[in-house]
């Protein structure tokens, strides 16, 4: 599943129907909607989300993630709404609303029972052009995905304009969903498609949806807490955070190559998706890393260490990477911001094999993926950190996420919010399709060119390992940026 922002989603003219959650809209106090107060703490990731927004209220306006796919037949809309009311009774955190108070600072909960949630239905005027679509879309999402209020999220429904043809109705309806990342992560965007349309079909025709049982996110945040308590700068993870930002000057790495300087206005990155492998390239791939020890992951990260050293000379990759925090199976099927992330650094020798590189690489993920069940937040605490990541890269294997095959067929795409940071994240997903890297970063000429320069240099380790077996590391001695042609 590809990974991008809204303006790279197919957009049709069409006509959008806002599908808007609430609880007791009528009712005079929270008690009488139906609220329940509910002394479940956030995890902390959500909590130290909702603090930074609640200090700046801009930084949580465009910090959602969401999803697009379609579904066939034309929308009926008595069912697509009591498969949303499904889909919200199914996750806890869908009836959930956390809260810190801005005079004291205190953080709270209150949680609506299962059937106590209703739905505003808002159907718009037909859109005639593709961009009204998307303008409407765009603004929707950044204004009602606030981790400030409830909720949090919005479905929209798009029905594409008629066929020139005639009057025939269109053959199917798209569906968009956005959330704030403090109740989703990656993981759970790609399962929306697969529930929702389940939901939608066990609706008009009487087939079970037949989804796996789900775990609360409220419960993990409550564990968490408990597992995660007594956290200080002499805990294994607030050592290994100091240690590895101390190769810096206590800084978060940065990209390996020059991005340019912090422009003086905010403006938003841009971004890439690519296919850099296809099914049976992978394949091959993950036998060359097998053979050295470890597997696909260690493989993917030793390759961009190569491409780094190969573009910028630089001798050790650096770089942090989110792993997931589902450890109980209970969390499989759950939506949450279910991420950690873990501090991952190696050294990359001109001249090197590339299996030596992947032992090193894979010895270093299984070394500090422990780390990442302590939330970064806590540890920031801990040693007094107040930087933030620059340079991430992420890596999800979604080839086995039910329904994943039949993401091409739907035109399912993952999606996030525009950023106006000054950073280089990358993703890296296996599907059932080969694999594909998106990334986001400055929208400045010297950003661009340098990340496509990496990309490409990375495709090109990658292609060396699927037809040869091996790679040859080669750092570059010449410091000076070039652009490969």
């Amino acid at each position: 599943m590809e990974f991008t922002e809204l303006v790279d989603y197919p957009i049709p003219a069409g006509t959008l129907t806002e599908w808007i959650p609430s609880v007791g809209p009528h009712a005079s106090t929270p008690e009488d909607a139906g609220w329940l107060p509910d002394d479940r703490p956030t995890s902390y990731v959500h909590e130290a989300h909702l603090r930074r927004t609640l200090a700046r209220p801009s930084a949580g306006r465009e910090s959602w993630l969401g999803t697009a796919f379609d579904i066939a037949g034309p929308l009926d809309t008595a069912a697509f709404r009591r498969a949303v009311l499904a889909w919200i009774d199914r996750h806890e955190g869908m009836r959930s609303n956390a809260t810190v108070d801005p005079d004291t600072g205190v953080l709270s909960r209150v949680t609506a029972p299962v059937g106590t949630t209703d739905i505003w239905v808002i159907q718009q005027d037909a859109c005639t052009q593709a961009g009204e679509v998307y303008e409407h879309l765009q603004h929707l999402f950044d204004e009602y995905t606030s981790p400030l209020v409830w909720p949090s999220y919005a479905f929209v429904t798009l029905e594409p304009t008629g066929r020139a043809d005639g009057d025939a109705a269109p053959d199917h309806f798209t569906v968009f969903f956005a959330a704030d990342h403090s109740i989703i992560d990656g993981l759970s965007i790609v399962l929306i498609a697969h529930e929702l349309t389940r939901l939608y079909e066990q609706e008009t025709t009487g087939a079970p949806a037949g989804l796996f049982p789900t775990g609360s996110y409220l419960d993990f945040g409550e564990l968490e807490r408990t597992l995660c308590s007594g956290v200080d700068r002499t805990h294994d993870a607030a050592v290994e955070w100091a240690t590895f930002l101390g190769e810096d000057g206590g800084r978060f790495p940065s990209f390996p190559l020059d991005i340019g300087p912090v422009p003086e206005v905010p403006i938003p990155q841009a971004g890439l998706s690519a296919w850099i492998l296809s099914p049976e390239e992978a394949d091959v791939f993950t036998v060359a890393c097998r053979r050295a020890g470890p597997g696909f992951s260690a493989g993917l990260m030793a390759s961009m260490g190569a491409a780094a050293a190969a573009v910028s000379g630089a001798g050790r990759f650096r770089t942090v990477t989110p792993m997931h925090t589902r450890h109980d199976p209970s969390w499989a099927a759950s939506l949450g911001w279910f991420v950690g992330v873990a501090p991952l650094a190696f050294d990359v020798e001109d001249g090197e094999s590339f299996d030596a590189v992947v032992v090193r690489a894979g010895a270093e993920i299984a070394r500090t993926r422990p780390i990442s069940r302590v939330p970064l937040d806590l540890v920031a605490e801990a040693i007094d950190l107040h930087d933030t990541p620059r340079f991430v890269v992420s890596f999800m294997d979604v080839r086995f996420a039910p329904d994943a095959r039949t993401w091409p067929d739907v035109n399912a795409r993952a999606l996030r919010s525009r950023k106006y940071d000054h950073d280089v994240y990358l993703w890296v997903h296996r599907t059932p399709q080969g694999v594909n890297i998106s990334a986001r970063f400055p929208s400045s000429e010297v950003a661009t060119a340098a990340v496509h320069r990496f990309v490409a240099e990375l495709r090109t380790v990658l292609s060396d390992v699927v037809t040869t077996g091996t790679h040859l590391v080669r750092a570059r001695s010449d410091l000076t940026p070039t652009l490969r042609n």
